[in-house]
């Protein structure tokens, strides 16, 4: 029987990662109703950057081996350069694997460089373990339609060797540089108009706002959010809704940084409902008593009637759900519960649904069919390659305008702003502006 010494370091590490995942899974089943809230939140958040960086270890041995060890049997092994190489290769790991501990000692009203810096490494790391894997993939391919009997120098077999690691670094930095850039900018706004079933004629060309995934913490801090809510105003909605994961980070950290919400005055007004990051934070409390302090309403699977300004008759419902991981992370007196969100609400009227995640979206209409118009996030339109391809399999819609049926759309924001990475590749933050259109 092998032992965990004879196991070779990957193996090691996602052994190690296994344990963290299943002590997780042990601490929300067995202790979440036995450990205070306060030590049960910062629990669960170290055992997520364990997690996260014994998985990590896989890659960065990867990257360490392709971008430094191949090299050190070279004449230039010796020489200054290829010092200072490894101790950048070896900073640039560190900050990456140091990115995510960041959210639990490093946020403030705005970012700190480090920080920026760190994450900005982890988007880079994404996207060297990904050129490293494809081309190593193309090698290997090449090599087994080559043949193994066809004659090549070794010269020529080292160069082509030498450069994979080269050329994947090389497309790294650009694509870094031009994913930095497309983040910085303001998110785009764009118009959208949706024709809604049963919406009172008094109420057509009724303005929506929708905000999602904005992500106040360690690299989104006061100065953007008080952009968005500058841009917003000047969209004079009626309605502004907040589709979940505002914020990685607890209440009375981000209060300063949050404080320019209080000037969102949507005269018929400002909606939010939890993301899974909310539940990350382990302190939605807290948020919904600060939010509610900027006079911005929390539906905590409920609804409200949004009455047209012309006509007291004249409503539709406005509903909101708990997002789906708030049952998973045994979130107590949370988690999705669209009975609860949608009492009073009769297929008479038009229902206009916010749900953080895709899927909820999905699992709501396959409830309630008679629902208009969901309003989701999540997706951040997949924020940076390669991870786009994920985000879109795994959600039943990815980003944009979908109609299901014959009367329900769903819109799915690419998010206002960005988790995490500051940088954004093959997706665009956004401000959506939905006209209400009645039919």
């Amino acid at each position: 029987m092998i032992s965990f010494k004879q196991l070779p370091f990957e193996a090691k590490a996602a052994v190690a990662a296994g344990v963290v995942f299943f002590s997780s899974m042990l601490s929300r089943s067995y202790l979440a109703e036995q450990l205070e809230l306060k030590t049960r939140r910062r629990l669960l958040r170290l055992q997520m950057v364990l997690f996260a960086n014994m998985l990590m270890l896989i890659g960065s041995r990867h990257v360490w081996r392709s971008t430094v060890t191949m090299f050190s049997r070279s004449s230039a092994a010796t020489s200054l350069c290829f010092m200072i190489w490894k101790i950048a290769v070896f900073m640039f790991l560190a900050l990456a694997h140091s990115s995510f501990f960041t959210v639990l000692f490093l946020v403030a009203e705005e970012p700190y460089f480090f920080s920026l810096a760190a994450y900005t490494c982890l988007g880079a790391y994404i996207l060297l373990i990904f050129f490293l894997f494809t081309l190593g993939s193309v090698e290997q391919a090449y090599k087994f339609l080559a043949g193994r009997g066809s004659n090549t120098g070794s010269g020529n077999k080292n160069s082509r060797t030498a450069m994979k690691p080269i050329l994947s670094v090389m497309l790294t930095v650009v694509l870094t540089i031009v994913g930095l850039l497309n983040a910085s900018q303001p998110p785009a706004v764009t118009s959208v108009e949706v024709p809604v079933h049963k919406l009172p004629s008094t109420m057509n060309n009724l303005k929506v706002v929708l905000l999602s995934d904005i992500h106040l913490g360690p690299t989104v801090g006061k100065t953007k959010l008080a952009m968005i809510v500058r841009m917003v105003k000047a969209l004079k909605p009626d309605i502004t809704v907040i589709v979940g994961d505002l914020t990685d980070s607890e209440a009375q950290i981000m209060r300063p940084a949050v404080e320019p919400l209080g000037e969102l005055n949507s005269p018929l007004g400002t909606y939010f409902v939890t993301g899974n990051h909310e539940y990350y934070t382990s302190d939605v409390s807290n948020w919904f008593e600060l939010l509610k302090s900027f006079n911005i309403r929390p539906l905590h699977n409920e609804n409200v009637k949004i009455v047209s300004p012309k006509n007291t008759d004249d409503w539709f419902c406005l509903a909101g759900v708990d997002d789906i991981e708030a049952r998973a992370l045994r979130y107590s007196g949370h988690g999705m519960d669209l009975k609860k969100a949608l009492r009073g609400c009769g297929s008479e009227r038009a229902i206009v649904l916010l749900a953080h995640q895709p899927v909820a979206a999905k699992w709501a209409l396959q409830e309630r069919p008679d629902i208009n118009l969901i309003l989701s996030g999540h997706t951040h339109g997949g924020q940076m390659f390669p991870l786009n391809a994920g985000a879109y399999f795994l959600n039943p819609f990815f980003v944009g305008l979908y109609k299901v049926g014959q009367s329900t759309f769903v819109y799915v924001s690419p998010g206002t702003m960005y988790f995490g990475i500051p940088m954004r590749l093959g997706s665009r933050a956004e401000i959506t502006e939905i006209i209400l259109r009645s039919l």
